[in-house]
């Protein structure tokens, strides 16, 4: 089966990996973790399900998991960090800070959001449809043709067509991807409903165990902080111009406890490491802290 996707490493080994992921088998979060690793030489992941997105880090400090596509005992995790219609999922940018992991890997997974009920059933059949808050925002469009149809969120969308096959909930629908209406057993009624097409969540990767080949480095994302004076901001991003930085995301969160002042989060593309290196090296002197959250392959 083939789902929309972009994806970037420098896997080398090919293992079996335990990736932590936030929901449950289905979900957008495991297609990124299948995308990334098979796409570059891995076996199927073995999935490790996780109920918060800490849960996925604290997974793998436990070592229940090899990585995290943002996980519980697993090898690694991987964790949604913002979506071109929703944007950013700013708890998740305070657990980037939090945690000591470095990002190793990022995926861009086209979300394709689809109706499914149990097996027979009719659009016109369906009352009552469940799935995540940001799918119901993601599809507003589609349902006001179906007005008698009553959206209530869930806490996932996969969780949401699983329930509706284990209950056998008739007249019940769900919205989720493709893969958890085949998981599920469950018969897609409407496919591609969201209301924007280009629809993409990134996710980042973590995992300790890969190695990122230095010469194909051509991203980092950092954290840091800034005196609060005038034009502080502004000098830091003409100096990252100068050096040829191209700013892809920036993204500011107060620091608790002190009053107007904030974390900047941003990622940087660039083309030559060493010109990277430069420009950190002139930045660094005008900030209070910086920490690079992570240094990897560009997926777009």
């Amino acid at each position: 089966m083939h789902f929309g996707r972009k994806s970037a490493a420098g896997l080398n080994e090919k293992v079996m990996k335990r990736i932590a992921i936030q929901g449950i088998k289905g979900c957008f979060h495991e297609q990124a973790a299948r995308l990334f690793y098979e796409d570059n030489g891995h076996i199927v992941p073995e999935i490790v399900e996780c109920a918060t997105f800490e849960d996925l880090y604290r997974s793998m400090d436990s070592g229940a998991a090899d990585a995290a596509v943002m996980a519980i005992e697993a090898d690694a995790a991987i964790i949604a960090i913002e979506n071109t219609v929703s944007g950013g999922l700013l708890p998740n940018f305070e657990l980037l800070r939090k945690y000591d992991r470095k990002i190793k890997g990022e995926v861009f997974l086209r979300i394709q959001q689809n109706l499914m009920a149990l097996p027979g059933q009719r659009i016109e059949d369906i009352k009552e449809v469940r799935t995540h808050y940001m799918a119901i925002n993601q599809t507003r469009e589609f349902f006001k043709d179906y007005p008698w149809i009553r959206l209530v969120e869930s806490e996932d969308t996969a969780k949401s067509a699983a329930d509706v096959a284990e209950q056998g909930l008739v007249g019940v629908g769900a919205v989720a991807s493709e893969l958890a209406a085949e998981l599920y057993g469950l018969e897609v009624l409407a496919g591609s409903i969201e209301t924007y097409k280009q629809n993409f969540t990134r996710f980042l990767v973590f995992d300790d165990a890969l190695e990122v080949d230095r010469p194909r480095i051509n991203k980092a994302s950092m954290c840091f902080t800034l005196p609060h004076t005038p034009g502080s901001l502004a000098h830091v991003l003409t100096i990252l111009s100068f050096y040829g930085m191209n700013l892809t995301r920036i993204q500011s969160l107060p620091i608790p406890g002190q009053e107007w002042q904030y974390f900047f989060y941003v990622d940087i593309k660039f083309e030559d490491y060493l010109r990277y290196e430069q420009a950190l090296a002139a930045v660094r002197p005008l900030m209070e802290d910086l920490d690079i959250l992570g240094e990897y392959i560009a997926a777009i």
